[in-house]
């Protein structure tokens, strides 16, 4: 028999609170779990590794309603599209999203170097005023 985990044990394991787990269980994002004679949701490895994807697929910008498409597909009970066309896709948005964010640090860096510049003969002169009045 395989190790099962619960709720808590795969929050700790995932990062994911409690209510996160039971909302994407609810959205139909993660599951059908496994639960004990109690009624207790049970999570196994292979929910544990699937919750890594689902977080990921999350921190890459997609939102409930494109993990549910992805976990529908995944399952075969969505044909709207496949998933290597779905995952393209993504990969696709999260490509340019990066090429901009790219950008964006580059003009960052630009403007950290600019005013680096333009505070060093300020500190430069306050260094001097300090040696001159001391001295």
């Amino acid at each position: 028999m395989s190790a099962t985990f619960t709720i808590g044990e795969a929050s700790a394991s995932s990062g994911l609170s409690p209510d996160a787990l039971r909302y994407y269980e609810e959205e139909g994002i993660i599951g059908p779990l496994g639960r004990d004679a109690s009624n207790r949701r049970r999570f196994s490895e292979s929910d544990l590794a699937w919750i890594g994807v689902v977080t990921c697929m999350r921190e890459a910008g997609l939102g409930i309603s494109e993990l549910r498409v992805f976990a529908a597909l995944l399952r075969g009970g969505d044909t709207s599209e496949d998933p290597v066309t779905f995952l393209r896709g993504r990969r696709a948005a999260l490509t340019a999203r990066a090429d901009l964010l790219a950008k964006a640090i580059g003009v960052l860096d630009d403007k950290i170097a600019y005013f680096s510049r333009m505070s060093a003969p300020a500190a430069e002169d306050a260094a001097a005023a300090r040696v001159h009045v001391s001295g």
